[in-house]
């Protein structure tokens, strides 16, 4: 059995020590992100949150294995998804995790030598395993948990980007503009459909243009989203006029055998001449 009382009250009373010692002796020099931070608050706060490591990684001498998880799950989610640890290369981060590591080793052996007449070695070996083990599992998932929210994060951001560069202009009362620009996948395709309705909708637009000058290229599922914008549109009031085809793109519609079903003009410019002569039913 590995649990210990005598044990986890000696490592809690040096959690303190420990951590400053930790920090002391923390290179700041050649670190980055939030192991390098000068900011008073910054520091204090990276300081607690290793203080609090401590607390939570010691009551694994004195809790199950499920309490044990429970608990410290709370602590790896809460420093994964701090702003500071994002924005530190996670090679460190697992660098200062093994520093801490050899920490504790060397702290069970400091309490097995204070103890060797009442502490089989064997129990010793097992702490050492144990400890050896628990850091291998917090590592992994603090490192699985930055990469989910990371990802999670870079994915709203992409949807918001998506959203600020597909934006439905009001140009008068029912008239608007859609400008598309850059490159776009299946996934903008279809937002850029959910917005432009709801935008158009919103806004009571009888009328948009669809201006594609700033598309270089565009692929069938991108096509098809278009070709079904423009009908969804249609279906709600909205007639549409596009704008500004690239002759590549207009030969890869063709080839692909999509038709828009809508008025097309060379340019911008010439679609707002002309929208004078469109019939909005």
């Amino acid at each position: 059995m590995h649990m210990n009382k005598d044990l986890y009250v000696f490592l809690e009373k040096k959690a303190k020590e420990l951590n400053e010692k930790w920090y002391e002796q923390l290179d700041k020099t050649s670190s980055s992100g939030v192991y390098a931070a000068t900011d008073p608050e910054t520091v204090d706060h990276l300081k607690q949150q290793n203080y609090e490591f401590h607390l939570h990684f010691f009551r694994i001498f004195i809790e199950d294995k499920e309490t044990f998880e429970k608990s410290f799950q709370e602590w790896i989610l809460d420093t994964a998804r701090d702003e500071n640890h994002l924005n530190t290369p996670i090679h460190e981060i697992i660098r200062e995790f093994m520093i801490t590591r050899g920490q504790h080793l060397d702290l069970i052996r400091e309490f097995y030598n204070l103890h060797k007449d009442t502490i089989e070695h064997h129990i010793f070996e097992m702490w050492n395993r144990i400890i050896i083990k628990a850091f291998d599992d917090v590592i992994l998932k603090f490192t699985e948990e930055t990469h989910y929210y990371s990802n999670q994060k870079l994915q709203a951001q992409q949807e918001m980007i998506n959203e600020l560069s597909s934006p439905v202009i009001l140009l008068n009362d029912t008239t608007a503009l859609l400008p598309l620009v850059g490159d776009i996948d299946t996934n903008r395709a279809k937002l850029i459909l959910e917005n432009s309705l709801r935008e158009c909708t919103e806004m009571d637009v009888d009328l948009l243009f669809i201006d594609l000058s700033g598309v270089i290229i565009i692929d069938t599922m991108v096509a098809q989203q278009i070709f079904y914008l423009v009908d969804a549109l249609k279906l709600v009031g909205v007639e549409t006029v596009i704008s500004g085809m690239r002759p590549e793109i207009a030969q890869t519609a063709v080839q692909l055998g999509v038709s828009f079903n809508a008025k097309t003009t060379a340019t911008l410019t010439q679609a707002i001449r002309t929208s004078n002569q469109i019939s909005i039913n």
